[in-house]
């Protein structure tokens, strides 16, 4: 699979390939994309509209955004999208995981894609585009064993669900393997009613962890990592790693690294697919297919403002380890299977 650097040019020429008299030349098909939750301060849902609406763009067609905020308006808008002759309904998250099957088999003739998550249950007009999570966050956890001053580290989630140990189980594991003699202090969680979307919970337990003598802190909550970036700020020395995007900008000094999802470039090139017909129903993404990675592998690192620029050595030997996942010369389980 090409990395995601080229998706402008296959998506182009994925539109090129359109049959004549298709979706396309009829009028201008609809796409939809329905968040879990209100997209707000939320960079994870952000990528997913920013990817829908290119697509859109590409392919000249209509994107919508319905923004849900609870299990009823999930199934309400993936509905009112299907009603409404939608081309593709694009699902962001777990939360869709029990309607979109139900849904979708009542409405044959729309395409649904689920990102960063699948159903048990595949009907034919089902897509899954999921990430292995595991692998950048194994990275991190190296990256922070490096880099530690203490001698701890540990993670901040949202939730204590299966999922998101993909995260935290991963960092623990990374940094054990980089330095056997480093203290993993155990997970805390944001939990709460709005657990991906609480900064002043995350703040909370950001300052639990460096209390407890953590210096390297996985943020793993979405939108409630902006508190988790305050607390690091309350502790000398202290640095978190954000998530789904470059977040070191939005706390200068306070973020080390990201582990990155390009959640907007999956939604590109999985849209284009189905429409062309080339989608595969499932498909995994991870270090190897460019769908995850470090901030601190770009090649832009100097500018991202994340403070693992001034570990180029650590970066030299991220990227060796790296490869070696890359190759299968190291393999890490996935939380999920255990």
């Amino acid at each position: 699979m090409r990395g995601w650097r080229f998706a402008g040019a296959i998506l182009a020429s994925l539109l090129g390939a359109l049959p004549a008299g298709g979706a396309l030349a009829q009028g201008r098909p609809l796409i939809v994309y329905v968040s879990p939750n209100p997209i707000g301060v939320n960079d994870f849902l952000k990528l997913g509209r920013v990817g829908t609406e290119a697509v859109a763009r590409t392919l000249g067609a209509e994107a919508k955004v319905f923004e849900s905020t609870d299990p009823t308006t999930q199934r309400q808008n993936v509905e009112a999208a299907a009603r409404a002759g939608a081309k593709i309904v694009i699902t962001v998250g777990f939360e869709f995981n029990d309607l979109v099957p139900d849904i979708a088999a009542r409405y044959p003739a729309v395409k649904f894609l689920m990102v960063d998550s699948c159903a048990k249950t595949l009907h034919p007009n089902m897509y899954c585009a999921t990430f292995r999570e595991y692998e950048p966050s194994f990275l991190a956890g190296a990256e922070a064993a490096w880099t530690s001053r203490s001698g701890k580290v540990g993670s901040v989630g949202a939730l204590d669900i299966p999922f998101l140990h993909r995260f935290t189980d991963a960092f623990g594991e990374g940094a054990k393997y980089a330095r056997a003699d480093i203290t993993v202090v155990p997970t805390l969680w944001v939990g709460g009613s709005n657990a991906f979307s609480d900064p002043a919970r995350g703040a909370q337990r950001g300052a639990a962890m460096t209390a407890a003598g953590a210096d390297r802190v996985f943020a793993a909550a979405s939108g409630s990592n902006g508190g988790i970036f305050k607390a690091m700020r309350d502790a000398p020395g202290a640095l978190a790693f954000g998530v789904d995007v470059n977040q070191c900008p939005q706390a200068p000094g306070a973020v080390i690294d990201n582990v990155e999802k390009r959640t907007d470039v999956v939604v590109e090139q999985s849209v284009a697919g189905i429409f062309h017909g080339t989608e595969p129903q499932m498909a995994t993404l991870g270090l190897k297919e460019g769908g995850m990675t470090l901030t601190g592998l770009g090649a832009d690192v100097a500018a991202s403002q994340c403070a693992i620029a001034q570990w180029p050595a650590v970066i030299t030997k991220l990227k060796a380890l790296r490869e070696e996942i890359v190759s299968g010369a190291i393999r890490i389980a996935d939380p999920l299977m255990k």
